[in-house]
């Protein structure tokens, strides 16, 4: 999907991937992040979330829950993280990355609430009353009142399978008026995803439906006497749509993809943040016209096209990418063509690592033509391996 703007923009991550496994410092299936990039893009989005009085939360699941490069974002002047899973929040405490909000996509269970609570977290999202009243008997457990977001939604909206839930728009207002009565929480937002998408890969992404029901719980629950100080709109969260959610009343966002630059709207490379990740593979085998490479980081919405294929003569070679069926397992990715076995093989498309069974490689100073392998970690953030000379 970003082959071409991965070219356009950096060059420079290509080879270095390449170099890494020509030493065999890298395996086959593993992700490599360019971490001074992320680092620029990081410092981008800030600028203009700051500008536009946005507080931006770092979501960390598209690159693997990683604390470190997790934290490193963080340094540029961000508050903290968004868990979109206890899991993650797990991960993120653990290493002492500040979390700022759990429990939207995913509710927190009620095992795990406490812990989660005694981080302090500037919100939690909420999708039933029975939830926050968990939420609240924990917090008196602790002697706090946590702030609390209604997941809202009505008919119509967009809801990806899987990611169902919440308060319908017809009875927030009932459902923050029952959980103010329960104490030691309080309704102060409201979110919903996704809220932006774009149509098309190269548009800049406009508001789905999902938002303008957003907006309306917010106009009830403010009419009904609630200070309603937080309005969360994630997805496609980046420098060319953070002005116009800024404009349309948003307070806070949750950029994600921005920080490796794979979100639709850059698959030209045109927008601001640049091109930081790729994923790095193996020629194995040929079946009939194919060649197939190893597998384990493939991601069914990722819209991977083009390959390129670097021979052992340093031949390079772009070609079409066959992805397996939504069903299967991704044990190998197919290619059109017939290329020497062992070629290395770069990718660049969306992903969600956390899903994958990758390796993730940190890679920094490849901008000043130093190239540091900074660690090797496994999808969920976990380190496989330490630092070392990249070149």
């Amino acid at each position: 999907m970003f082959i071409t703007a991965l070219q356009r923009q950096n060059p420079a991550l290509i080879g270095t991937a390449v170099s890494l496994w020509q030493q065999r410092i890298l395996r086959p299936d593993s992700y490599v992040i360019d971490v001074d990039i992320v680092e620029e893009n990081a410092r981008h989005i800030l600028q203009i979330a700051q500008q536009h009085h946005l507080t931006p939360y770092v979501m960390s699941k598209q690159f693997g829950r990683n604390p470190w490069l997790c934290q490193r974002i963080i340094n540029q002047g961000f508050p903290g993280a968004a868990a979109v899973d206890f899991k993650e929040a797990q991960q993120l405490m653990q290493h002492r990355v500040p979390l700022c909000h759990a429990g939207h996509l995913v509710q927190i269970p009620d095992g795990e609430i406490a812990a989660i609570l005694k981080q302090r977290p500037e919100a939690i999202t909420v999708f039933s009353v029975e939830k926050a009243r968990s939420v609240a008997e924990q917090a008196k457990k602790i002697g706090i009142t946590q702030s609390l977001l209604l997941k809202v939604y009505q008919g119509g909206d967009l809801l990806y399978p899987g990611q169902e839930g919440g308060f319908l728009l017809d009875d927030v207002v009932a459902a923050a008026r029952q959980i103010a009565q329960l104490g030691h929480v309080q309704v102060v937002g409201v979110t919903h995803f996704p809220c932006l998408l774009s149509h098309k890969a190269g548009d800049i992404p406009q508001t789905t439906p999902n938002f303008a029901t957003l907006i309306e719980a917010v106009a009830r629950l403010r009419q009904a006497g609630f200070q309603i100080c937080q309005i969360n709109a994630p997805s496609a969260n980046s420098c060319s749509s953070l002005p116009m959610l800024a404009q349309l009343g948003v307070t806070h966002i949750e950029p994600g993809h921005a920080f490796t630059g794979t979100f639709p709207a850059n698959v030209f490379g045109t927008e601001p943040e640049r091109l930081a990740m790729l994923y790095l593979t193996e020629i194995s085998h040929h079946y009939k016209e194919l060649s197939f490479c190893y597998g384990g980081g493939h991601y069914r919405r990722s819209h991977v096209q083009h390959a390129l294929v670097f021979t052992p003569d340093g031949q390079m070679s772009q070609t079409e990418v066959v992805p397996p069926e939504d069903h299967s397992i991704d044990y190998y990715l197919g290619l059109r063509g017939t290329f020497p076995i062992g070629s290395v093989v770069i990718m660049c498309f969306r992903t969600q690592i956390f899903v994958t069974r990758s390796d993730v490689a940190m890679v920094c100073g490849i901008s000043r033509g130093a190239p540091q392998l900074a660690g090797v970690f496994d999808s969920q953030g976990n380190r496989l391996s330490h630092s070392g000379d990249a070149r």
